[in-house]
């Protein structure tokens, strides 16, 4: 993946749930090693996904224009990243990622943020509420990276 990520000894993947939280689950190869928590919605695919996990951490949705529950995802984000300061923040969005990368920043924890793969032609709009709080942007598609300048090409996760 990236510098950042290379040294890693603990990540916080950190993404919504469904195909957000499925991409994320496909980069296990290099996750799978590392202490890791999670942070994704109370839904039954992202239980069933994260069984055997041992930290798991359900935030607050819907998270799409509703400010109290991204408030309480604020609140959330520095109990947890005070708590368990991870090496560095993980996510494919969507809505839970903006509260987690602005106290990460803020706490000068490296962010990575993974622009999922099903946006070639317009950039997603958490990318863009996200990027001036990530410290590497990687995209899956040659296309995207003329969206996001300065991004690295990781290629499709799923």
């Amino acid at each position: 993946m990236v510098d950042e990520s290379q040294r890693a000894r603990h990540v916080m993947l950190v993404g919504s749930s469904g195909g957000h939280l499925a991409q994320l689950y496909a980069l296990r190869p290099w996750w799978t090693d590392r202490a890791r928590t999670w942070v994704t919605f109370p839904t039954q695919d992202a239980h069933s996904l994260l069984a055997g996990e041992q930290k798991v951490v359900y935030a607050h949705y819907p998270t799409t224009r509703n400010i109290p529950n991204l408030l309480r995802n604020a609140l959330l984000a520095v109990r947890m990243l005070r708590r368990s300061r991870p090496d560095v923040v993980i996510s494919t969005g969507a809505g839970v990622a903006l509260p987690f990368f602005v106290v990460a920043r803020l706490l000068r924890i490296p962010t990575v943020y993974v622009e999922v793969y099903d946006r070639l032609e317009t950039r997603t709009l958490t990318a863009r509420l996200c990027r001036p709080f990530t410290s590497r942007m990687l995209v899956q598609f040659e296309e995207q990276l003329r969206l996001y300048k300065g991004a690295t090409l990781v290629g499709p996760l799923l």
